[in-house]
C-alpha cells in the first residue's frame, strides 16, 4: 500500500455554513464535491485542500483525516494483521470510494479511501 495524499477532515456543523469562511478567506474557491455531510474545497492556485464533515452518512465516528491509497483491500488487510481497532468495516459507499476507518493507537480516527475509477 501507498500513501497517495492526505486531506483533514475538519468536524463542522453545517457544511453550507461553513464554506464562505474556508473560500472566501482561505481562497479554497474550488468546491470538488458537496454531498450535503461532507465537501472538499481546493486552492485552484495550490492544490491545498481540506474537507469538513458534519456527520458521516454510514461510519460511527467522524474521521480527523482521510489518507488516500492506491490498495484500500491491501491497507486493510495490513490494518488487520497489526490489530489495529477497526472502527467502520472495508466498504464499496454508493459515492464511489471504497473505504474502512481505523482508530490510531493514539485514538485519532483515520479514513482509510480509494476512489474508483
Amino acid at each position: 500500500m501507498r500513501v497517495v495524499d492526505i486531506i483533514a477532515d475538519l468536524r463542522v456543523d453545517d457544511v453550507d455554513a461553513a464554506r464562505q469562511f474556508y473560500t472566501d478567506y482561505l481562497g479554497l474557491t474550488t468546491e470538488e464535491f458537496n454531498l450535503g455531510w461532507v465537501a472538499r474545497f481546493t486552492s485552484p492556485e495550490t492544490g491545498a485542500h481540506l474537507q469538513v464533515v458534519s456527520r458521516d452518512a454510514s461510519a460511527p465516528e467522524n474521521p480527523v483525516i482521510s489518507v488516500k491509497v492506491d490498495d484500500v483491500d491491501e491497507a486493510y488487510a495490513a490494518a488487520q494483521q497489526a490489530g489495529y481497532e477497526i472502527v467502520h468495516p472495508l466498504t464499496t459507499e454508493p459515492w464511489g470510494v471504497r473505504r474502512f476507518f481505523l482508530r490510531a493507537p493514539d485514538g485519532n480516527v483515520l479514513n482509510i479511501v480509494q476512489h474508483h475509477a
